[in-house]
């Protein structure tokens, strides 16, 4: 038994033996009390309504004997010593359980192994103990997910970064074997190079956010950010004749960080608009759909996401397609999303192509 079981065990015994050694004293002064008035009363054949005893042998009245004062009742003492025993033991040993249950879980968890689940053992508890173990098992479902996701993260980092490195070594090897060929060599160093420079800084930006290291919020129009990033997109496009519409209302004001909602929302429309086909349109819509939410629809006419891959398309270095980049664009824009208070989800429109849906909240002026 642990310290805890004592002091609860302890504080509820010394409680019941405070309240019987109360009310047995009660008690006893009470019959002290009446067995006191016994002894002071009159014998009964002094009242007149009741005749006198006969007399004895010698013509003397028999002497009157007053009731024995009470005893103490040993008895009843040792049984209520019994049940406040019990109830003491039955109460401190409901409590510190699953405390107990709760300590070896941590000590596990603290070893590494985040499989211990505490609430399935609390039976049908409804009280504050059930929720902290219903809390536990939430925190080690997240712990154990968040763990999943730095090794699947650590594990893609060192992929992605194997590639360039092996044709970086490709390119200085071709150098020194032929060095007719160093300017073509030297080419290839450079968009390694550069290919791993977005990539460090991609990594570097989502790992700000998972951190939460964001400026202080701004107010701003959405539109006017929207407008600059369409325009931007339409230059892009134009070679492929690819052509973007906007279509928004005025006067949306949104609060959040602009370098981070600005780089969310170019990375969907750049996601855009490197699957969408040639001489098709990509529309961007910015409404105000309620007193307080902003919902803007980025939607291409390319060929979409597979099915099972749309709940995973915002989580790092998950692309639809081999070709897809980094696959840390919508990685970056679902962290910065909802580090502006939104929400940001995909989907494949039934009439075909690709949509993106991301809610804001509206800023009003009071």
């Amino acid at each position: 038994m642990g310290r805890l079981f004592w002091k609860f065990f302890l504080i509820v015994w010394l409680t019941q033996l405070a309240a019987i050694a109360a009310t047995g004293t009660l008690f006893w002064l009470e019959r002290e009390r009446l067995g006191e008035q016994m002894s002071a009363s009159p014998p009964p054949w002094s009242v007149a309504a009741h005749p006198p005893p006969a007399r004895g042998e010698h013509g003397k009245r028999p002497p009157h004997r007053p009731p024995p004062p009470p005893g103490i009742p040993v008895l009843h003492i040792v049984t209520g010593l019994l049940a406040s025993l019990l109830s003491a033991a039955a109460i401190a040993g409901y409590v510190v359980r699953p405390l107990r249950r709760l300590r070896l879980a941590l000590a596990t968890a603290a070893s590494g192994d985040l499989s211990q689940r505490i609430a399935p053992a609390m039976g049908r508890r409804k009280d504050e103990l059930a929720e902290l173990a219903q809390d536990f098992d939430h925190m080690s479902d997240r712990l154990h997910s968040l763990m999943q996701a730095q090794r699947r993260l650590l594990h893609d980092v060192s992929h992605e970064l194997r590639s360039p490195l092996a044709r970086l070594q490709a390119a200085v090897g071709l150098a020194r074997q032929q060095p007719a060929r160093f300017e073509e060599s030297l080419d290839r160093l450079q968009r390694e190079g550069e290919r791993m420079d977005r990539l460090v800084g991609e990594l570097l930006t989502l790992a700000r956010l998972e951190a939460g290291e964001t400026t202080a919020p701004e107010r701003f129009e959405l539109g006017e950010l929207l407008a600059d990033l369409v325009d931007d997109a339409s230059f892009e496009g134009a070679s492929r004749q690819v052509t973007i519409q906007l279509e928004r209302d005025d006067g949306l004001t949104v609060q959040a960080d602009p370098n981070q909602l600005h780089r969310a929302i170019d990375n969907v429309l750049r996601n855009a608009l490197r699957h969408a086909p040639n001489h098709s349109t990509i529309t961007v819509r910015c409404r105000q759909v309620s007193p307080q939410t902003i919902r803007l629809l980025i939607e291409d006419q390319g060929e979409g996401a597979p099915p099972a891959l749309l709940d995973q398309l915002f989580e790092p270095f998950v692309r639809a397609a081999p070709e897809a980049g980094f696959g840390l664009g919508l990685a970056i824009a679902r962290r910065a999303i909802l580090a502006a208070g939104g929400e940001i989800s995909a989907e494949n429109m039934t009439e075909g192509g690709f949509r993106v849906r991301i809610t804001l909240p509206l800023v009003t002026s009071g």
